[in-house]
Parts: C-alpha cells; structure tokens; sequence
C-alpha cells in the first residue's frame, strides 16, 4: 500500500479517517492554551481537518501555516477560512517543501499515518524547519509498530532513538488526558531543538 496523494485523496472522499475525532484533541488544547505569545510561527504539518488551525485561530494565533498532501482538506479550511492568507494553506507534499522557519510545530496523527520508513526523514525535516530553541509539541501513539495502519505505532525506547540526536527531549509521558478511547495508547511530548 502506497500511503501517497491519492491514498488521502480517497480516505477524505470516503470520510475513512478513523482517527480523526472531530475536534481538538485534549492534550494539545491544553498546551495552546497556556501559550502567551500570539505571534509565534506555527507549523501544522498533515492538518487534516484542521481542528488545531481552528482552535489557534479563534485563540487569537494568526502566523501559521498548514500543509497537507490532499487537497480536500486544504480546499475545506480556505473555505472556512476566507479571511485567512491562502497561501497559508498549502497543499503538498510535506518533505518537499521549503517553508522557513518555525518557533513550534504541532505533531497530532501525521507521524503515526507516515509509512515507517520515513520517520528518520521526519525527524531530520522537523529539525530543519525549526528555529534553534523551537519545538516540536504533540501526540505520539504507543503501540506495537506493525505492518497494519496507518496508524503506525511505536514506542518510547524507539522515539528516544529517532528524536535525541536532534532535539532536547523536554516531556516523554504518557498523556493524562487522552481521550477515552487513546487512553493509555498516547505519549505527550515536547521536544526542543
């Protein structure tokens, strides 16, 4: 299975996106929330259907930037965002592209719907875009890594091993505040670059 544009293409079409819950998950709504600074640059690689972009928005966040390689729920943001910079909205393919640099970059289900083999090139791509003292903030699943997904899995021992030759592991810890259905399957992370 190639997990490419047209792959998303039709999981939006078929509303297949089994992961996505319709809204901002807890664990990162608690992080934007005790954020101070509104004019921070955020990246929000993989955005789906935009729940952080329209949490960050109507929190008064205005510098960020989505990408996803579907158009579908790229279209659907421009669309519920009319006012916003289109060019903000980029549909594309994440590791091709060159958007500067980020004081934050919010992770929630792209790493895990990644084929596995690119988790290195992920990891050396977050580094690039990060300004030195950025982070990388969100949801890492903890569960077997099989063959079946997306979503992939994987665990702590394997992240440290991806992340630390780049980034200050500042939290590693399973969230307290999943969602029931994620409850003990999520790890809550900060990593500084």
């Amino acid at each position: 299975m190639s997990l490419n544009k047209a792959f998303w293409e039709k999981k939006y079409k078929s509303k297949t996106l089994g992961w996505d819950i319709g809204y901002i998950s807890s664990p990162l709504k608690a992080y934007i929330d005790q954020l101070t600074d509104k004019t921070i640059k955020i990246l929000i690689p993989g955005a789906g259907n935009g729940y952080e972009v329209a949490y960050l928005i109507a929190q008064g966040f205005h510098n960020i930037v989505v990408i996803d390689i579907a158009q579908i729920p790229i279209y659907q943001l421009k669309k519920q965002f009319p006012t916003f910079p289109k060019e903000r909205f980029i549909e594309g393919d994440f590791f091709d592209v060159t958007l500067g640099e980020f004081d934050l970059i919010l992770e929630q289900t792209f790493f895990c719907a990644l084929d596995p083999n690119l988790r290195t090139d992920y990891v050396e791509k977050m580094a690039q875009l990060l300004k030195p003292g950025g982070r990388l903030v969100g949801l890492l699943f903890i569960f077997p890594l099989t063959k079946e997904g997306p979503p992939f899995g994987g665990s702590i021992d394997e992240y440290r091993r991806l992340f630390e030759p780049y980034f200050k592991i500042k939290c590693l810890d399973l969230a307290y505040n999943s969602i029931k259905p994620r409850a003990g399957k999520e790890l809550f992370f900060i990593f500084e670059k």
